[in-house]
């Protein structure tokens, strides 16, 4: 596991180096360095302290806050399934700031979208966490997380419906296709260290994710209390991925590529995949949006959940196909 979070990191880098170089502002690598240093061209130091390097570190953030979330998920509803978009938690999270946006309380309190998108993700991982308490089926908690997201959409595009002004409607389908372009340092400061702690609260349910995957009873026997490891995910879910749509809006199918993507070298133990899979979902949404910034144009903006939900679509049709497969 050491060697791969190395090469894992070391792939990161690279990809943040990638990252810092592209845009309309050609910059090399030695005037690169310079501006990283507060020298050189003053314009080379907007650009890369202002907008590159905000856009590249959240990115990161989100994407690995995305990863966490799906890895600690998947274990606690131990389905492969699984995922913040999937199961509703990344629309309930949007369905709140859409409110707060609607309400008019984002003008004046700047804090109000990240803790509406928080208590979403709350709301919705507490949902799935009773329905995992009610013994509900690997098949009924997806189907009641698909459920959750769907009213959670429903409602948000009511309230683009019911808004009472052109700011408001356009605000809130801006946060639902997703982005981290135009963010400054200070979002990373708000995102940055919420992500971080839900990293950090997820992998200290690792162990009793580990032994969830022999069944509950096991689990309790051990002497590990499966309401404390729920609330652990719930409480580490709701930091990232309310911090993640505070600051960037709906990006979907990160945290259920993530997880699979880490598996094949670690095998199926949840607990070992979270930190993993913070790593390689940063790593997805850098490259996402790199992708959505090479395909704008100018004038018209590709907006980063949609490049990440036309990705992560097709391998989502690809994961219940080898799901059924596997069961026949």
């Amino acid at each position: 596991m050491t060697r791969l979070i190395f090469s894992l990191l070391f792939l990161l880098s690279a990809l943040i180096l990638i990252s810092l170089s592209l845009g309309a502002q050609s910059i090399g690598f030695r005037d690169w360095l310079a501006a990283l240093l507060g020298q050189g061209d003053p314009v080379d130091r907007i650009v890369l302290w202002q907008i590159r390097l905000p856009r590249s570190l959240l990115a990161l953030a989100v994407g690995a806050g995305l990863g966490a979330s799906g890895a600690a998920l998947q274990g606690l509803l131990r389905n492969p399934l699984a995922d913040p978009a999937v199961v509703g938690v990344s629309s309930s999270a949007s369905l709140m700031a859409a409110l707060v946006i609607y309400s008019g309380l984002a003008s004046t309190l700047p804090w109000a979208v990240s803790v509406g998108a928080m208590v979403g993700a709350a709301i919705a991982a507490l949902f799935l966490l009773a329905l995992s308490a009610a013994r509900a089926s690997a098949t009924g908690l997806i189907l009641g997380g698909v459920a959750l997201s769907s009213l959670a959409t429903a409602l948000t595009a009511l309230l683009m419906n019911l808004s009472p002004n052109p700011w408001a409607l356009s605000e809130i389908a801006y946060w639902l296709m997703g982005s981290v372009a135009d963010r400054s340092l200070s979002d990373v400061m708000l995102a940055g260290p919420l992500i971080t702690l839900g990293i950090f609260v997820l992998s200290r349910a690792g162990r009793g994710l580990d032994l969830l995957t022999l069944g509950e009873d096991t689990a309790m026997v051990s002497g590990f209390s499966v309401v404390r490891t729920g609330r652990l995910v719930v409480l580490g879910s709701m930091l990232c991925v309310g911090a993640g749509v505070a600051v960037a809006g709906a990006v979907g199918f990160v945290g259920l590529a993530a997880p699979h993507l880490v598996r094949p070298f670690l095998g199926h133990q949840p607990g070992r995949l979270v930190f993993p899979s913070a790593l390689v979902g940063g790593g997805l949404l850098l490259v996402a949006d790199m992708v959505s910034r090479g395909l704008s144009g100018p004038g018209t903006q590709l907006y980063l959940g949609v490049v990440t939900a036309l990705l992560g679509a097709p391998l989502f049709l690809y994961l219940i196909w080898r799901t059924q497969r596997e069961h026949l």
